[in-house]
C-alpha cells in the first residue's frame, strides 16, 4: 500500500513539473478492415492535476470526457459509449489504451497536432424546404436483412453473397425478405473525381449488386449526410447528388442515411432540409431506391418524414440484443401510430432475433410487437446458421401477414394492467390482430373481453397465429395463461 501511494505522489509531482503535457489536441490512427484508416482526435485541457476535453470519435463525433483522473503519470478518462481511455506522455507522443467494454482493447500512439485539424468542416447551406414528391415505394413495410447487429464491421463481399443465397434456401425470400443491406463499413474514400469507392472488403459493389438481384433480392446500402459515418467512414456530405448517382449505377435499390456526424455541421432543426437534399437526389439518380432515415427520432421526424419522401424513419436510438432494451423501445411506441401508412413507416430499429440475447419466448414477443407495429422487418442475425427455432419466428407467415397487411395500419396499445398489456391493430377486411403481452418476469393469467375490442358479441372466428390453429371464440372472451416475457397473438375476424 506505502509503495502504491509514493508511486501516485510521485506521479503528481511529474505532472504538476509539467503541468500542460497533456494539454493539446492529438490525433490518433487507428488501422480498420478493408485498408481503411480511421482517425480519432483527443482534444485535451490540462491544468495542473486537472483534464478536460473531449475526444473526436472517428472524427465524426464529439463526446466530453468523463470521470478524468491522474493515476500517476497516466491520465485516465472515459467517454459514452462505455469506451475508456488511458494516455501515457512519451517523449512528443501519447501512448493511449482504448478499453471498449469489459474486454476488447487497443493500443495506439498519438501524436499532436494543430487544434483545428480536429474541426468540423465547413457548413455547406441548405436549400429551403419544399415537400418532394413521394417516390411510391414500400407501400407495405420493407423486409430483409441488415448487417450491422450481428456481423458489424466484419460484413464484406463475401458474406453479403453467402446471405443472400440463405435468404433463398431458408424460405425467407418466398415469405417476403427482400432486401440484404450493408450497413456501415464497406466504404474507403473517393477517386480523383470525387466519386465514393468500396474498400478491399468489397471490390466490385455492381458485380455484388448483380449477384444479389440473380437471387431474386435488393441491394441497400448505407452513408450519412455528414462528412463521416457512425463508424468513421467516408459520408456523402457535399456529395449528394454524385453519390446517388453511383448508387444507382451501381443497381442499389436501399438507402440507410444516418445522421451521426452531420450534428457536428448542423443543428437539430437542420434534420428536414439534410435530408430532403439527399432526397431531391435520389430522385433525379435515375433508379428507384427506399430511403431510410436514421436520426434516431430526433427533431419529431414522423410529423415531417413524408415531406422528404422518405419510406421509413427511425423513431428511437439504437436496440440491443436484451430484454430490457427491445422492450423500452417496442412498448412505447404507442403515440406514433397516427403517422405511419403505406410508404412511409415508423421504424423501432432492427430484429435482433437468434443474436442469443434473448430466450425464443421473448424473441416471439420480439417479432410480434414489431409486425403489430407495422414495422420494417430487417432480420439482423446471420442467416447461414441460424437455428431451426429461429427460422420459425421469422418465416412465421401468419404473423408477418399482420405487419404486411395492406391497410397499412400500426397497432396501438389498447390496455395495460398488472404487466399485462394487449395490443390491436386494424386488418383490411374488417379483422383484427390482439396481441396479449406478459411484461411480467413470472407467468401469468390474461383475460381479453370482445368489449375490450369494441365487440358487442364473440367473433365468427379466432385464430392463435403462434399456434397455428383456430380457436372456439367464448361468449365473454379469452383467457389463460402466458409465460414470462411472453405473448399470445390472435387474430380475431
Amino acid at each position: 500500500m506505502k509503495k502504491t501511494l509514493v508511486a501516485a505522489f510521485l506521479g503528481l509531482l511529474l505532472i504538476s513539473a509539467n503541468a500542460a503535457v497533456l494539454d493539446g489536441t492529438w490525433r490518433i490512427d487507428q488501422a480498420r478492415r478493408g485498408g481503411v484508416t480511421l482517425h480519432t482526435f483527443l482534444v485535451l485541457r490540462q491544468k495542473g492535476t486537472e483534464l478536460a476535453g473531449k475526444v473526436v470519435v472517428n472524427d465524426g463525433v464529439d463526446l466530453p470526457l468523463r470521470k478524468a483522473h491522474f493515476e500517476g503519470p497516466d491520465a485516465v478518462f472515459s467517454i459514452d459509449w462505455g469506451t475508456d481511455y488511458r494516455v501515457h506522455p512519451e517523449g512528443d507522443k501519447l501512448r493511449v489504451t482504448i478499453i471498449y467494454g469489459a474486454k476488447d482493447r487497443e493500443e495506439a500512439s498519438a501524436v499532436r497536432v494543430a487544434e483545428t485539424d480536429a474541426n468540423p468542416p465547413a457548413v455547406i447551406p441548405l436549400a429551403a424546404l419544399e415537400v418532394v414528391p413521394a417516390n411510391g415505394l414500400a407501400q407495405t413495410p420493407p423486409m430483409g436483412w441488415n448487417s450491422w447487429n450481428h456481423f458489424g464491421d466484419k460484413v464484406d463481399d463475401a458474406t453479403v453473397r453467402e446471405t443472400a443465397d440463405a435468404m433463398v434456401r431458408s424460405g425467407m425470400a418466398a415469405a417476403g425478405y427482400v432486401f440484404i443491406n450493408i450497413d456501415d463499413t464497406w466504404e474507403n474514400g473517393r477517386d480523383a473525381k470525387g466519386n465514393l469507392v468500396p474498400n478491399t472488403k468489397f471490390p466490385d459493389m455492381k458485380a455484388l449488386a448483380d449477384y444479389v438481384h440473380s437471387r431474386g433480392l435488393k441491394l441497400g446500402i448505407y452513408s450519412s449526410p455528414g462528412p463521416v459515418t457512425c463508424a468513421g467512414y467516408e459520408g456523402s456530405y457535399g456529395h449528394e447528388e454524385q453519390d446517388a448517382k453511383t448508387f444507382a449505377e451501381w443497381g442499389i435499390d436501399y438507402l440507410k442515411y444516418d445522421w451521426c456526424s452531420a450534428g457536428r455541421i448542423y443543428q437539430d432543426s437542420d434534420l428536414q432540409a439534410a435530408y430532403q437534399k439527399m432526397s431531391q437526389a435520389l430522385a433525379r439518380c435515375g433508379r428507384p431506391i427506399v430511403y431510410s432515415l436514421c436520426e434516431y427520432g430526433m427533431g419529431d421526424v414522423w410529423t415531417w418524414g413524408p415531406k422528404v419522401a422518405a419510406n421509413l424513419w427511425r423513431t428511437t436510438g439504437d436496440i440491443q440484443d436484451n430484454w430490457k432494451s427491445m422492450a423500452d423501445i417496442g412498448f412505447n411506441q404507442n403515440r406514433l401510430a397516427p403517422y405511419a401508412g403505406p410508404g412511409h413507416w415508423n421504424d423501432p430499429d432492427m430484429l435482433e432475433i437468434g443474436n442469443g440475447g434473448m430466450n425464443n419466448t421473448e424473441y416471439r414477443t420480439h417479432f410480434s410487437l414489431w409486425c403489430l407495429l407495422a414495422a420494417p422487418l430487417m432480420a439482423g442475425n446471420d442467416l447461414r446458421t441460424m437455428s431451426a427455432a429461429t427460422l420459425k419466428i421469422l418465416n412465421n407467415r401468419e404473423v408477418i401477414a399482420i405487419d404486411q397487411d395492406p391497410l397499412g395500419k400500426q397497432g396501438e396499445r389498447r390496455e395495460e394492467r398488472e404487466g399485462i398489456e394487449i395490443w390491436t391493430k386494424p386488418l383490411a377486411g374488417g379483422s383484427q390482430a390482439v396481441g396479449v403481452f406478459n411484461r411480467n418476469d413470472q407467468e401469468s393469467p390474461a383475460t381479453l373481453t370482445w368489449a375490450q375490442l369494441g365487440l358487442s358479441a364473440a367473433p365468427k372466428a379466432l385464430r392463435d397465429a403462434w399456434q397455428h390453429r383456430d380457436l372456439e371464440p367464448a361468449a365473454g372472451g379469452w383467457n389463460g395463461r402466458i409465460p414470462a416475457h411472453g405473448v399470445v397473438l390472435l387474430i380475431v375476424k
